[in-house]
């Protein structure tokens, strides 16, 4: 069976195809750019292009996108061309060439601004059960998409299963002030008690739908690292988050104050993966407690696979937007990234 990667040159195209590579599973590498996982250079925007590439086709993952970073480059029409109508297509391919399972990368921003409760409130629970608000043009699109693949599943019997990422890409926050007052390392190490998942496990999440979708028709899943905390645990999180991870995890201090690193001192949003765990048979191997084993080590807590990817840059804000869907496709522009802050 040969596996069509759309993003080939991005994070997580580059991940799955060093992984099916390594496993000797046909795999077709597609994307705008050229890079050394890209068995083919064009735009899912082309029609002709993306019939081309489905022939001995069995399964689907899409991973091309334009990522939120975009808003800053290029137009609402971009966004719409590659995550919308690109999206549309590949669908209507795998339909026309038989596709047995389609899988598509989406992520845990199309909640938007229902993972931001109101002052005093508890920290949210994100569950699939939470209803998207959308509050950009990222969300907005990613959210279609993913509504076009529940059509396809509905009415067109093509086996679908979206998949909610949380954060797992290696730059700096987007946020100024979280960049000025916290280290990268110290930002990641701790958005995965609630935020972040290790991309070695996305990629097992997508192999796993690839499997599952034929029998579960279509599902919709949160893909985030383990979280420790329990319902029980929103309130206050969102007046002492420190407090609660000291309670549950008491050496941490001493390996951040090694460090000069800090907890924020509030969280606001906390993604639950049960659902992807339970029907998927996912095992997500990276969490906070792997953090601190490896901060006790003195190791980087990323995985090998996330580690040999590193980073792919965020477009620039000088940069003008691109004229036409076709550029970026499941890559960030190249840019040289800072120092990582990682332990060794």
């Amino acid at each position: 069976m040969t596996i069509l990667v759309t993003g080939s040159a991005g994070h997580l195209g580059e991940a799955l195809m060093r992984i099916l590579r390594a496993e000797g599973r046909r795999a077709l590498g597609v994307d705008i750019k050229s890079s050394p996982f890209t068995d083919r250079v064009g735009s899912i925007c082309d029609r002709d292009f993306v019939m081309r590439c489905m022939d001995g086709v069995r399964a689907v993952i899409h991973a091309a996108t334009l990522h939120k970073p975009h808003i800053a480059t290029h137009t609402n029409q971009a966004f719409v061309d590659t995550n919308v109508t690109g999206t549309l297509i590949l669908l209507e391919a795998a339909v026309a060439a038989g596709v047995e399972s389609f899988v598509f990368t989406s992520t845990t921003s199309a909640f938007g601004a229902a993972l931001t409760p109101a002052p005093g409130e508890p920290a949210a629970w994100i569950t699939e059960d939470v209803a998207p608000i959308p509050k950009n043009i990222y969300g907005v699109t990613k959210v279609a998409a993913e509504s076009l693949c529940e059509l396809f599943a509905r009415q067109r019997c093509l086996p679908t299963v979206v998949l909610r990422t949380s954060r797992f890409f290696p730059e700096e926050d987007d946020d100024p002030a979280v960049r000025q007052r916290y280290d990268i390392a110290n930002v990641q190490a701790s958005e995965m008690l609630y935020r972040r998942v290790d991309l070695e496990d996305v990629v097992t999440a997508h192999l796993l739908a690839v499997e599952k979708a034929p029998e579960l028709g279509f599902g919709r899943y949160i893909v985030s690292a383990i979280t420790p905390f329990t319902p029980d645990d929103l309130t206050a999180l969102r007046q002492d988050a420190p407090g609660v991870v000291r309670r549950l995890f008491p050496e941490y201090e001493a390996h951040f104050a090694a460090r000069g690193w800090s907890l924020f001192p509030q969280i606001d949003r906390v993604y639950v993966n049960r659902l992807a765990t339970a029907e998927l048979g996912w095992r997500p191997r990276y969490d906070f407690r792997h953090v601190l084993e490896c901060l006790r080590a003195d190791r980087d807590f990323r995985s090998p696979l996330a580690r040999a990817v590193g980073s792919k840059g965020y477009p620039a804000a000088t940069e003008g937007p691109a004229p036409r869907c076709l550029r970026p496709f499941g890559a960030r522009a190249q840019l040289s990234p800072s120092g990582s802050g990682f332990p060794r």
